[in-house]
This record gives C-alpha cells, structure tokens and sequence, in this order.
C-alpha cells in the first residue's frame, strides 16, 4: 500500500493549521499537523480501520474517515493505494465538508 494525498487535503490542512495559528505557539502547531500526518501513515498498516463517512455517502465512492484530534481525516482506498481526499475540521458544519 501506498499513501497519497490530493492537492485538495493539503489545501485543507494547511487552511486548518492557518486557523488555529493566532491561538497556539509554533510547537503547538506542528504538534498538531504531525499528530494528523501520523494517524494518516497508520493507515498504510491498517486501511480499512475508518468507519465509512456517511456526509459522503452520496457520491457513491466508498470515502472513509479517520479521526485525530478535532480532525478527520477522509480517505479512499483504490487498488493498492490510499488516497487522502480531505482533511476535516470536525467543529465545522459538516454541510461545508468538500464532496
């Protein structure tokens, strides 16, 4: 297996991360993005551990999820390839979740 993730998950990190900059220090912040970067990894051992996303249900194409922290962390699996779709902050409207 390997772990991709599209342009749209690291746009989504890094608009996640840029929210919650004025609030925490520097460390804070990397703990942060490596603690999500981290449980991503993990998926490569176990990729089917996420429960399904039911906001993406709709589209029919069998999106994942995983959570860390206020984060989830959408997934599909293709083949022998895990693609991280999005990356959600889960204290937002899940209506505004991409899909």
């Amino acid at each position: 297996m390997k772990l991709v993730y599209t342009e749209q998950a690291l746009k989504s990190l890094e608009e996640s991360l840029e929210f919650i900059a004025p609030r925490v220090n520097k460390e804070t912040l990397e703990t942060v993005r490596n603690s999500i970067l981290d449980r991503a990894d993990k998926l490569i051992k176990n990729p089917s551990s996420g429960r399904r996303e039911e906001y993406l249900e709709h589209l029919g194409l069998n999106h994942r999820r995983v959570i860390e922290s206020h984060y989830k962390i959408i997934y599909r699996i293709i083949e022998q390839t895990i693609y991280i779709t999005d990356i959600f902050d889960s204290r937002q409207n899940p209506a505004k979740m991409k899909g």
